[in-house]
This record gives C-alpha cells, sequence and structure tokens, in this order.
C-alpha cells in the first residue's frame, strides 16, 4: 500500500462522495484499500482473512481490501466483494469530507467531530436536504435490468461467513420501505439468500422496519413492497444504520444534509419505491406480512452466533437492477467495521450534553460491544455516578458505562485502563443495576431485550464520596509544566533517532 496523500492534491476524490465506488476510488488513491485477485469462499478464506486482518492491523489501522473473484459452491464468481469498507477514522474523515485529510488516527477524528459539529443547527438538529428524483437514463443502477423470471440472485457473489451461518447471506443491505403516514424508512438488517428470486428479512420487533410491517398487517395490507438496496453511497448508509432518527423522519433528508448535497434517487421498475441512483445493486420485491418462513441462524455483530428463528419475515424478487460490475459489500458481522460512526458519535454527544451539563466526550468502541465511555468535568460528589445513570438508562447497547476524568481520552485504551487502576475503587464507586432495557443481540442475556448493567466511576474521588483527602501530581503532567518544549524536541527529531 502506498502513503496516504493530503486531500488538497486530488480534489476530485474528496467526499462527500455520491457513491460507494467513488469512495473506494480515493481510499485506493491514498493506499487505504488492499486489493485481493481471488479467494475460495468455500473454505472461508474471506472469513479467515478479515479475522487475521484485525488481530494484526487493529481497527483503525487496517485497510479495507477488495476481492476480486471468489469460489462459491463450488464455482467462481465474479466480485468484487468489499470488506471493511469504512476504515478508520480517516476514512470516516475522508468519506465525510473533512479536510485536510490525514492518515493520524487523532487527528482525523478531531476533523470529523469538528465537521459535523459545525453542521449542526442552533436547535442542534442535523441539517436536511431533500432528495430529488432522477430519470431511469440518468441513473448507474439501472445500467442492468433482470425482471421476473430473468432474476437470478444466486449468481451474484454473497458469501456465507460463518459455517454455522444458515447460508450466504446479503448482510449490508439497507431497506427501503414506505408508509402512507410515516413516509419513507431505511434500515440494515440481515438478509438470507432462500433462492433466485427470494431472500429473508430480519427486522427484530420494534424496529422501525418491523413497525412499518406491523403497521400494513393492521391495516389488512397483504404485503410491504421493499427495495433492498446494496452500496449505497457512505453517509447514506451510514445514516441507514444508525440510531440518529426517528420512526417518521426520512433519513435521506438527513443524509443529504450530512452530504451538503441531495440524495438523488431513482424509481424502482416494479414500485413507486424510489432508491439511490448511485448504488450498485437494487432488488425490489414484496414482504407478505401474513406468511413467515425459518431463518438464521447467523454469526451477529457480537461475535456470536445470533438466533435460529422459526418463523421471520421474507421478500418476494420481482426485479434486480445494477451497475456494471457491482460492489458487492460484505459487513463480515463481528469482526470487521461496518459502518461510519462520526455522525453517531456526535449525535450522543449532543443528546447526552443536555442531560450531563459536565459531559466532554462520549464513544462506543467497536472493538468492545456493550461497552460505553464518556469522560466528563467533574464539579460535586456524585457526578459520576449521575453521568453513567443517564447513559445507562438511555442507551440499550450500553451494558458497561465507564466514566472518567476530562484528562483522559477516552478513545485511548492505555489511558482508560490507567484510571482504571489508579484512580477507581470498585467501593464505594460502582452501581449495579439489576434489570433494565437491553440490546437483544447480547449473547449474555438470559432473557431477549432484558439485561443488568454496571456503572463504574473512574473519575478522582472527592473525599466526601470515599476518595483519599490528597491526589498525588500525575508525572507527564508536571513533565509538560517544567519542560513545555520537550515534546516538540522529541518530535522534531523522531525521524533522526530512527537513522530516517
Amino acid at each position: 500500500m502506498s502513503t496516504p496523500q493530503p486531500c488538497t492534491t486530488a480534489p476530485a476524490l474528496c467526499g462527500p462522495y455520491d457513491s460507494l465506488r467513488d469512495y473506494v476510488a480515493a481510499l485506493d488513491a491514498r493506499g487505504r484499500l488492499l486489493r485481493i485477485a481471488e479467494m475460495d469462499a468455500d473454505r472461508f478464506e474471506p472469513t479467515g482473512f478479515a479475522y487475521r486482518l484485525i488481530e494484526e492491523k487493529g481497527f483503525h489501522k487496517a485497510p479495507a481490501f477488495l476481492i476480486e473473484r471468489l469460489k462459491i459452491n463450488g464455482r467462481w464468481l465474479e466480485g468484487p466483494v468489499l470488506g471493511n469498507a469504512f476504515p478508520g477514522w480517516d476514512g470516516e474523515a475522508l468519506a465525510f469530507g473533512a479536510e485536510p485529510y490525514t492518515a493520524d488516527q487523532a487527528k482525523a477524528r478531531a476533523a470529523g467531530t469538528q465537521l459535523l459539529e459545525g453542521l449542526l443547527s442552533k436547535d442542534k438538529r442535523w441539517p436536511a436536504i431533500p432528495p430529488e428524483t432522477i430519470s431511469a437514463a440518468e441513473a448507474p443502477c439501472k445500467a442492468n435490468v433482470r425482471l421476473g423470471d430473468d432474476v437470478d440472485l444466486e449468481s451474484f457473489a454473497w458469501l456465507q461467513t460463518n459455517p454455522r451461518d444458515a447460508g450466504r447471506y446479503l448482510n449490508a443491505a439497507s431497506v427501503f420501505m414506505e408508509d402512507p403516514e410515516l413516509g419513507r424508512n431505511v434500515g440494515t438488517y440481515r438478509c438470507q439468500l432462500k433462492g433466485k428470486n427470494r431472500v429473508g428479512v430480519n427486522a427484530e420487533i420494534g424496529q422501525h422496519a418491523w413497525q412499518f410491517i406491523d403497521r400494513a398487517r393492521k391495516a389488512g395490507r397483504k404485503s410491504v413492497t421493499a427495495a433492498l438496496v446494496i452500496g449505497a453511497d457512505p453517509i447514506t448508509f451510514a445514516v441507514g444504520t444508525s440510531k440518529i432518527t426517528q420512526l417518521g423522519e426520512d433519513e435521506l433528508n438527513i443524509a443529504g444534509g450530512l452530504r451538503r448535497k441531495a440524495v438523488q434517487l431513482v424509481k424502482c421498475e416494479t414500485s413507486s419505491v424510489r432508491v439511490p441512483a448511485h448504488a450498485e445493486i437494487v432488488i425490489e420485491g414484496e414482504i407478505p406480512v401474513d406468511r413467515m418462513e425459518a431463518e438464521g441462524p447467523y454469526g451477529e455483530v457480537y461475535g456470536y452466533m445470533g438466533l435460529e428463528k422459526p418463523e421471520n419475515f421474507f421478500m418476494e424478487v420481482k426485479a434486480v437492477t445494477y451497475r456494471d460490475r457491482p460492489l458487492i459489500l460484505n459487513s463480515f458481522a463481528g469482526i470487521t467495521k461496518l459502518t461510519l460512526m462520526l455522525a453517531q458519535n456526535v449525535s450522543n454527544k449532543v443528546r447526552y450534553r443536555e442531560q450531563i451539563p459536565g459531559l466532554v466526550d462520549i464513544y462506543r468502541p467497536i472493538e468492545t460491544t456493550g461497552v460505553t465511555l464518556l469522560s466528563i468535568k467533574k464539579q460535586q460528589a456524585g457526578e459520576g455516578l449521575e453521568a453513567g445513570r443517564v447513559i445507562a438508562e438511555g442507551d440499550i447497547f450500553a451494558k458497561t458505562v465507564i466514566v472518567v476524568d476530562e484528562d483522559i481520552d477516552i478513545h485511548n485504551f492505555t489511558q482508560v485502563f490507567h484510571a482504571l487502576g489508579t484512580r477507581w475503587q470498585p467501593h464505594p464507586a460502582a452501581e449495579l443495576i439489576e434489570s433494565t432495557k437491553g440490546f437483544p443481540l447480547d449473547p449474555s442475556q438470559p432473557q431477549r431485550w432484558v439485561t443488568s448493567k454496571m456503572i463504574i466511576d473512574a473519575t478522582r474521588q472527592f473525599p466526601d464520596e470515599g476518595g483519599p483527602a490528597h491526589w498525588p501530581e500525575v508525572s507527564r503532567v508536571l513533565l509538560e509544566q517544567h519542560s513545555p518544549e520537550v515534546f516538540d524536541l522529541v518530535d522534531s527529531r523522531w525521524q533522526e533517532y530512527f537513522g530516517q
């Protein structure tokens, strides 16, 4: 891989992007894409590679990778299949158009965060730009159109990621639905390949897609018209995978605002549903509301096998349209990083800042699903545990909440664990919540949707909350105070130390 170059050296490759392939080209130009000629998916080579890539490089330095050709069910199918599509904070900053582009992870995260915080309005709402519709002749996703009996989803290089998966999955599909009253909804759900013109659609109880289907059932309708979109532009995909919108709020309006330009849509071939015109693949069909069938198991985001469901939704496919040599996005759930996190991070910070006045930062690490970290500017005794309670009550993903002081970088695990080891006493600076709402895919739950939670207050404890009368000074802080030029000196000679 080549050395990443500043965004200003190639303005045409700067984000935001109209398509996933434009973004991938930008990653490639900056040395953040690994191309692999072929892999044997029958031997689960792509999955083994994904595990080893993250183990060797880590979540924020591992590149995206593109597999050109794959052996599936004994025959070679053309890809390309894209894995780890949104690598590192630099990949995220690039996708959102934060400049200057930098491969330095801390600087990239800061640049992306600053950009998104700047987009928020005075009332702390994301900007909204409604989508615009273009003609089929202008839409790249209409390059190839297959209708009825000509549909053959099995000819695409969908992967079976894990040997225990029920089969091959379209596991990064944005599901587009429309409701007469609620409008449009975009969500990301696992979709099992069940035949040339049939896929499962796993919408968990309570999720927006499930609510759309439930409304249709109660209204006496026999089916819900839907479209599965593979490979929308990065920001549209990110909004569809996040929790930054409410039921009835159009994700594409928010995606347009974050892109700073409207998402271009095109009408489906067999329905009035409109989908991103620059998508890689669009699969059109009907989801029956009164018939279900078995689906799963499937290796989920926690890195454990998800449930085998005796009854789940499915879609009867009527059409598929796609670009020439379409990119197939595979999530490698529970292994690689699936989506852009910056917008969700900023949204969480803004949301909880109103409830936690001293909040400095909040982060849900991709590496530690179920753990949420936050830093606060602590003023009074009890504020650490109180901040943790707010997060535990408001975030179903947050099973373990760790609160630290403002001088701790919560994106730096060394600093967080150092605070745990040196500032935290399990008693009295911990609190157990015995039963509350949790995320249903957590494999440790004896009952789905119900979990216990732990709050850890790893801030410096004041004497009136059980802490020492005096805290010793921090060695690094003393170094910076008494020799403020030391790190500039070391940085200026860094290459010299290594003989470069």
